[in-house]
């Protein structure tokens, strides 16, 4: 018969000596995590195929919430700071990049998420 599930493909490895490059580490699978107040059933996970994409999705969730906090100004101009804020409010925020050094998920605490946001919005602001 057909087997109920296919096997694991095995996982793309890119030697180690072109991983410590950014356009290879941002091609890596991530997984956000992620608790939005004490309430255990605020918690939820985004998944994206490139690190670049994580950073933006947990940007866009920012700008989502300034718009439900402030619905009639056009335009939301914020810093850096205000959303380090946001990111610290969450009850939990980490990720989980794939590593193919170790062929696992390797963890990531907030103070990654703000560093790879604040590179995120240096780039944008830079307009690369």
């Amino acid at each position: 018969g057909t087997p109920l599930c296919a096997p694991p493909r095995a996982p793309h490895l890119v030697p180690a000596s072109l991983v410590s490059g950014n356009a290879m580490a941002d091609n890596r699978h991530t997984i956000v995590l992620l608790q939005t107040t004490k309430n255990k059933t605020s918690r939820t996970f985004l998944d994206y195929e490139k690190t670049s994409l994580a950073v933006e999705g947990i940007v866009s969730l920012f700008e989502k919430r300034l718009k439900e906090m402030y619905p009639n100004m056009r335009r939301l101009d914020y810093d850096v700071s205000d959303l380090y804020n946001y990111i610290d409010a969450l009850s939990d925020l980490s990720a989980l990049v794939y590593d193919p050094a170790i062929n696992a998920y390797a963890p990531q605490n907030k103070e990654w998420v703000k560093q790879k946001c604040l590179a995120h919005l240096k780039k944008q602001a830079g307009g690369q």
